[in-house]
Parts: structure tokens; C-alpha cells; sequence
């Protein structure tokens, strides 16, 4: 289903507006060629990272998503990418069996409404690491690329959250829930294109 009707549009601006005016502002500048996920990773020996920043859910979150790990089907066009990285705590222990539901736009900018074409949940592992299959999503009127995701240790809170890539797309600049803290981090070259990201959650 198509969502960039000026009718879906408008209901969305009015949703992101009202998020956006009960938090604090996110800087809304990246950085040309950057190529990293600002939320602090726990990487070469830290003892603890910040939490990654929460987002607005937006509109078109769909309850009920299958249970998969990749959401490349049959006829699926656009970039292949692989998205994976650790789910920890802010005192950089894995969790282990994380959930993570994912939901994005085609690489046209529509979602799909009706179904779960680029719908789905998996779970970490038991070292808390995930690994998801998926397109780079495409723009839609008022939005740069972005993957919505929620986040959820068992019997924990729910992380809201979206990601953004690349640091250099000039569309980032201009959309304002934008923030570098949840960029991917995307190798400058791979055979297969990859990003990684850590989700950093606030457990207690």
C-alpha cells in the first residue's frame, strides 16, 4: 500500500511533531563521510555505554509480525544489506534472547499496510548478537532512509527506536527526527553490502 498520500503524510508530521516536542533535541547535522553508529559501543574494554536514544514509533508499526530473520522474499527489489551487532546493557552485558521487530519502507518509500512485505521479528542469541537480512529502505515525502525498531530483553522494557544510513545522504540534514547516535556503521567496502549497530538498552 502506497503511504505518501498527502492524507498519510500530514497524520505522520503531526505524530513526529508531537514526539519530537516532549523530547530533547536531537542534533539534526551529519557529518560528510562518517561512517559510524554515535551510540558508544562497549568495544575495547568499557565498562559501560550509553543507552541508545528512543524514537518516535511513527504510524505504521503493525502488531503480529512473522517470525523471521531475513525480510528478503521472491520479487523484492532493491540493495541487499545485512544488519547485525550485540544487544547489551549499559553495563555492556550481553542479553541474550532480545527481541527485535523490525519494520521499514521499500525501496520505492511505501510500506506495506495491508501485509508483512518488510515486516518481521527474530530474537538475539544466547550471546545477545543479532543478524537481520534486509533492503536499504528508500525516501518518502518528509523522511530520509530510516528502519523502525523496537528492542525488548525478556521481561524488560521496550526500546522505540529508528536507524539511519549513510552519514553523507543529504536528505538526513533535512529530516528533523534525524540524529547521528543511531547511524549504522557501514565498512567502507564488502563484497556483500553490511552495517552493524549496538543496541544499548536501559534494563534497570
Amino acid at each position: 500500500m502506497n503511504e505518501s498520500g498527502p492524507d498519510a503524510i500530514r497524520r505522520e508530521m503531526l505524530k513526529l511533531a508531537a514526539a519530537v516536542a516532549g523530547t530533547a533535541a536531537v542534533t539534526t547535522l551529519a557529518v560528510p563521510g562518517a561512517s559510524r553508529a554515535a551510540t558508544p559501543s562497549c568495544d575495547a574494554g568499557r565498562a559501560s555505554a550509553d543507552a541508545t536514544p528512543r524514537q518516535t514509533e511513527g504510524p505504521y508499526f503493525t502488531r503480529k509480525s512473522p517470525l523471521r530473520a531475513s525480510l528478503v522474499e521472491p520479487g523484492l527489489s532493491g540493495t541487499r544489506i545485512v544488519l547485525s551487532g550485540p544487544v547489551l546493557t549499559t553495563d555492556c552485558r550481553p542479553i541474550p534472547k532480545a527481541l527485535l521487530d523490525v519494520w521499514q519502507a521499500d525501496a520505492a518509500g511505501d510500506y506495506d499496510n495491508a501485509g508483512y512485505r518488510l515486516r518481521g521479528h527474530l530474537f538475539a542469541d544466547d550471546d545477545g548478537r543479532y543478524r537481520l537480512e534486509t533492503i536499504v529502505p528508500g525516501f518518502y515525502p518528509g523522511r530520509t532512509r530510516h528502519i523502525h525498531v523496537k528492542v525488548q530483553p525478556p521481561n524488560g522494557p521496550v526500546l522505540t527506536t529508528q536507524l539511519y544510513f549513510p552519514a553523507d545522504e543529504a536528505r538526513n540534514r533535512r529530516d528533523f527526527l534525524y540524529a547521528p547516535a543511531l547511524l549504522v556503521a557501514v565498512p567502507a567496502a564488502a563484497p556483500v553490502m553490511t552495517a552493524t549497530f549496538d543496541f544499548v538498552i536501559a534494563t534497570g
